[in-house]
């Protein structure tokens, strides 16, 4: 009976506790009620908040901006071919070997803008049983300053100089078969001094193109019997040294790495005297270098030059070349 009456009880309390947890989850709506918090009986306080200023010091940063930028190559090709004397296939032992030396600096600040480029040139070649012989000669030192007028135009001063390190010579042979040299030019035999001044074109930085308004060029024949052995004598009287031309001059330049580790630079001089239109000399220099890796590269040089002062019909040169080139700063 005791174990009925409690089972009864139990049941009548799980009953009561569904029921109350029922109530609880009823949803009310607070929409219209007016409830206020009390106020809560802890005390409370706003404490005043104290800011320290930190004292920084300045840091001094000891820079300088730098408007210059140069670059430097030095490059040497040598070439060598040896056979024994009984060599049946034919060919003759030779030794060449050339060398250039590249320098540009440029300043640029705001719109003043100042270039300097030096290139010299020099390779010798020597074949067995024969005379030595040039194969690359060439002393080049362009200047140019220029104040920027719009976006893509400059007007700009330069002067240039350009001459040889070395005697030229044409060969012949005597009598007994004998090779013999007849001398052509030599340093400062021809010289050259151009001074121009006008405006550059320069839409980027890998093109431009100066339009020399104002351009007069000197020729030095500083050995004044030249004449004997080279007639045209560059363009100056028999027997003198010096020779001045006013003239329009136009130079444009291209420099890009056209493909990865493949730079193409171009040059291209046109030169109008004043007092003779039909006398243009035209000369167009082209070099293409392809980078091997970090030092071996390969170049591929080229000049073609119209001068009726030095010859009536266009003269050309080509170099190739393998060899070792350092750049400055790499």
């Amino acid at each position: 009976m005791k174990n009925t009456l409690l089972s009864l009880l139990f049941v009548v309390i799980l009953s009561f506790h569904a029921v109350a947890q029922e109530a609880d989850t009823i949803p009310i709506s607070t929409k219209d009620l007016d409830i206020r918090l009390k106020r809560s009986p802890l005390p409370s306080r706003m404490g005043t908040l104290q800011f320290q200023p930190v004292v920084l010091k300045p840091a001094l940063v000891n820079a300088k901006v730098n408007y210059w930028k140069t670059k430097t190559s030095v490059g040497i090709n040598i070439n060598q071919a040896a056979f024994s004397d009984n060599w049946k296939g034919g060919g003759v032992n030779s030794l060449a070997i050339g060398g250039l030396v590249n320098y540009k600096a440029e300043y640029s600040k705001e719109s003043y803008s100042y270039v300097s480029e030096v290139i010299l040139q020099y390779g010798k070649v020597k074949n067995k049983a024969q005379l030595q012989k040039k194969t690359t000669d060439r002393i080049y030192w362009d200047n140019k300053a220029a104040i920027q007028l719009s976006k893509n135009w400059y007007f700009f001063g330069s002067i240039n100089f350009e001459s040889q390190f070395d005697k030229g010579f044409s060969y012949s042979k005597d009598a007994q078969g004998n090779e013999k040299e007849n001398l052509l030019s030599k340093f400062m035999s021809p010289g050259y001094l151009t001074e121009s001044i006008g405006f550059e074109y320069k839409p980027n930085k890998f093109f431009s193109t100066r339009i020399g308004t104002g351009t007069a060029r000197q020729t030095f024949v500083l050995d004044t019997a030249i004449w004997r052995t080279n007639s045209n004598n560059f363009g100056v009287v028999k027997g003198k040294n010096f020779r001045n031309e006013l003239a329009f001059q136009i130079v444009s330049s291209f420099e890009k790495e056209v493909f990865t580790n493949i730079m193409l630079k171009t040059r291209y001089n046109m030169f109008i005297p004043y007092d003779n239109f039909g006398h243009i000399d035209h000369r167009l220099d082209v070099n293409i270098m392809a980078k091997v890796n970090r030092y071996i590269n390969v170049s591929l040089t080229g000049v073609g030059l119209y001068d009726r002062d030095t010859d009536l019909k266009i003269q050309g040169s080509q170099t190739l070349a393998l060899g070792l080139m350092f750049t400055f700063p790499r």
